[in-house]
Formats: structure tokens, sequence, C-alpha cells
């Protein structure tokens, strides 16, 4: 595993493996990795000749408010992780040299980035596009692979990819899931043993709506009333928002027809935890 600090010697690296016909794929993350990331690392080797993952904890994603400061760290656990996985580059970009003095260039993605976590959130969509551009502009990946649990994210990032012609293919996939269904999660490490058990209600009351689904009802404000009330009964979680959209363009649907994507976020102690499910009609 070879591991890259400077932006220069990443274009290099990349350019010279596309230069021998090399395909790559690229799992940018901000470490504190777990099996959702592994999973996404053990994709990107099916698909790709050379494997490139950043650990880069993206200051302009986090508002003053925001847990920057105390964000899990643990490079050595990281890398000792990413040897088991056979890795081509490790990448770790320093913040002084993304952002130098004086940057002033944003990238933002305009509605998709102020719905949801983006409404809650101010300017963390325009922080996630802005690193994921030039990242991509450095690693110049063929494959990017991203989780459906930031499932706005990569509905976003693909929007961005499209708009503004990445020749990148984006690749979601699947929420990886602790044993009681509880989203696998870096920001679950802040959760007390009490706040653990109680945030189990989250994935239970998508699964519960997404049976009433299945069972017939098509009704999204009926769906989401249960739903709302079901997590209102753990006095531990404060429901941030939740909605059934459309899961291309997320749009909020009243009534159910083939596709919906219920996500929700909410507040668990210090965490701030967001979960979905990709509902299909019968």
């Amino acid at each position: 595993m070879r591991v890259i600090q400077t932006l220069n010697e990443m274009r290099s690296y990349s350019l010279k493996m596309k230069a021998r016909g090399k395909t790559l794929g690229f799992v940018p993350t901000m470490g504190a990795l777990h099996e959702g990331h592994l999973s996404l690392i053990e994709e990107a080797r099916q698909r790709a000749d050379i494997v490139v993952v950043s650990i880069f904890i993206n200051p302009l994603q986090f508002s003053p408010r925001e847990d920057l400061a105390r964000y899990p760290r643990d490079l050595k656990r990281d890398k000792k992780l990413l040897k088991n996985f056979d890795i081509d580059v490790l990448f770790l970009p320093r913040a002084q040299d993304l952002y130098p003095k004086g940057f002033s260039s944003y990238v933002e993605v305009e509605g998709l980035s102020r719905i949801m976590c983006g409404k809650a959130r101010p300017g963390h969509f325009r922080g996630v596009a802005t690193v994921v551009a030039k990242l991509f502009n450095l690693v110049s990946p063929h494959y990017a692979f991203f989780g459906e649990k930031d499932f706005q994210q990569q509905v976003l990032i693909k929007r961005m990819v499209r708009d503004l012609d990445f020749p990148v293919e984006i690749i979601a996939l699947p929420t990886v899931r602790e044993f009681d269904g509880l989203a696998m999660s870096s920001r679950n490490k802040y959760l007390s043993p009490p706040e653990r058990k109680a945030a189990t209600i989250l994935y239970k009351a998508l699964s519960y709506a997404k049976k009433d689904i299945e069972d017939g009802e098509v009704n999204a404000r009926k769906i989401l009333l249960a739903l709302r009330n079901l997590i209102g009964t753990e006095p531990l979680i404060k429901l941030e928002y939740a909605v059934m959209v459309d899961p291309k363009t997320l749009a909020e649907v009243k009534k159910i027809k083939k596709r919906a994507l219920i996500a929700l976020a909410a507040r668990v102690g210090k965490a701030r935890l967001i979960d979905n499910l990709l509902i299909k009609t019968k």
C-alpha cells in the first residue's frame, strides 16, 4: 500500500496508471473505517485494476456548531485495516493543500443541497460537492463508490457528475447494518449504551413503514405519521425529519407508485444519525 500525501504526487500517479491502461476505483472516506467502508473497497477491488482510498476529514462540510474537532480519528487502525484489503494507494491530502490561503471557489448543486439534510445543515453539501470535485480531479478515477446510507449525498454527486461532465461512474452500494439493524456510521461511537439501544428504533420504524407499503398502503402522509409516532415512543430520540421522496429526484411524494425512498435524520445524544429504506411496491 502506497501512501500519498501531496496533490501533485496523486495526480502524477493516476495519470501514469491510466497511461498503462489501468482502471482506477476510488473510495473517498473521512476515516474511522467500518464494515460499510470496507464493502465499498471490496467492490472497488472487484471492478478496478487500481484501488485508491482517501481519508480526509473535510472542514468545509462542518458548520462552526458541528463536531469537526471531535469527529472520530484513528489513522493507525485505519491503515491496518486497509493493508488487510491490499489496496494500492491511501491518499491523505492535507487541508492546507486542498484549501490554500485565499481559497474561494466552491461547487454547489442547487436544489438538492438545500432539502432534507441540507435544510438542517446549511452549507454542508456545498462542502461535500467541493471536496469530491477536487478529489475527482486529483485521482481521476473511472469508478467512485459511495454508500446508500448517505442517499442524498450520492444522488447529489451523481447530479454534479452529470452536470459538470466528470468522466467517472458513480456506484452506490447498499447500507451495511449492525446485527440489530442500526446503520453503520462512524458517529455511532458517540452513543452511550442506552442511546445505542434506543437508536435501533430508527430502523424498526423504517421496517414497519416498508411493511405498511408492502401491505398496500400508498398514502405517504399516513405512513410517515405512523413512523413518527413509533419513533416518538423513544424519549432519547429527537427526530429531525422523516420524508417520503422519489429516489431519483428526492422530490417529496404524496402517493407511492412504483418506488419511493423513506429517509430520516435524528439526534441521539451527541450523535446525528441518518437512515433510509428504498421501497418497491408490488
